[in-house]
């Protein structure tokens, strides 16, 4: 027993210690995957991928010093040190936020709901972030998160069935709509990584005619490789159309031809180590990245209180 009890505080050392560079997010993401036992399911709650969850939670093991989760087969379950860092998770998380009730006193208790749609790579890139200022300072208004194909973003808030999207800017912005710029993506030539896999260009000056290409069936990368191609009167080899960048970047990864994916998009991949960037010239111009909405809506409330925290 002693012993034990010995052990229990040298952990605890270790937790003070690492609590130093651990933030509040690391805490609130182990609390959620421990309760779901599953990194998909924690992904879903919290709009980040496996992947992304699996590196968190790593880093926080290394952080304090003692493996925290089992993840030999099965669900998730907490090692006894995963078990008291659950325990110190919970406190310290409970104890910031009786503090924050006491000094913040700009704390919003406006209500009402919103819906925002985004491609799955937005969601984890840039919603995460702002979904968590969001909800400091306005706790009791309810986003409704809708992921899809990117470029159904323009459309849905066009047609009313979402109140903000995150996107990409179009060419041509339709005047009725507001668009922010929150950041920028180049857009990019990938190729498998394995080389041989694509011989069309394995040669010193490529035929991109003869290449096959993975390419999204609409929006602005797409529209942009058009461009590229017709500007070179090159009539492209399509293999394949497809819905979602996320799926060009496993296409490529299966060796089947080279496609076009925003940066952004590749960095977020879990399968970004398979495919590889091709150095092509003239480079494709890059994406604007950004909240969307109508323009007359953006005196209401809820849509200032959203478009507001974004630009913080």
């Amino acid at each position: 027993m002693l012993y034990l009890r010995y052990v229990v505080a040298l952990f605890a050392m270790h937790l003070l210690k690492a609590n130093v560079s651990m933030d509040y997010k690391d805490l609130r993401v182990f609390i959620t995957v421990a309760a779901a036992q599953h990194l998909g399911r924690a992904g879903q709650q919290l709009h980040l991928s496996a992947s992304t969850l699996s590196r968190r939670v790593t880093r926080m093991e290394e952080e304090v010093g003692a493996l925290l989760l089992n993840r030999d087969s099965g669900p998730l379950t907490l090692t006894p040190a995963g078990e008291i860092f659950r325990q110190h998770a919970e406190q310290t998380l409970g104890a910031w936020e009786s503090l924050r009730s006491l000094v913040n006193t700009d704390v919003s208790d406006m209500e009402g709901s919103l819906t925002v749609y985004c491609s799955v790579t937005a969601s984890y890139s840039f919603l995460a972030d702002l979904l968590a200022r969001f909800r400091e300072r306005y706790p009791r208004v309810d986003l409704r998160i809708h992921t899809g194909d990117a470029a159904e973003s323009i459309p849905r808030v066009e047609a009313g069935d979402a109140d903000v999207v995150i996107a990409a800017r179009p060419e041509q912005l339709p005047s009725e709509l507001t668009f922010r710029t929150m950041a920028s993506s180049p857009l990019l030539f990938i190729a498998p990584r394995a080389l041989g896999t694509v011989p069309e260009i394995a040669q010193a000056e490529v035929d991109w005619g003869k290449v096959p290409m993975v390419l999204s069936e609409s929006g602005l990368a797409r529209s942009r490789v058009n461009q590229w191609f017709a500007a070179r009167a090159i009539q492209p080899h399509i293999y394949a159309q497809v819905s979602g960048n996320e799926a060009i970047v496993s296409m490529v990864a299966l060796g089947v031809g080279v496609g076009v994916v925003p940066e952004l998009v590749l960095q977020n991949s879990p399968l970004a180590s398979r495919v590889r960037i091709l150095p092509v010239r003239p480079e494709l111009e890059s994406f604007a990245i950004g909240l969307c909405a109508m323009t007359q809506r953006l005196n209401e409330p809820l849509m200032q209180a959203l478009w507001n925290t974004a630009l913080r």
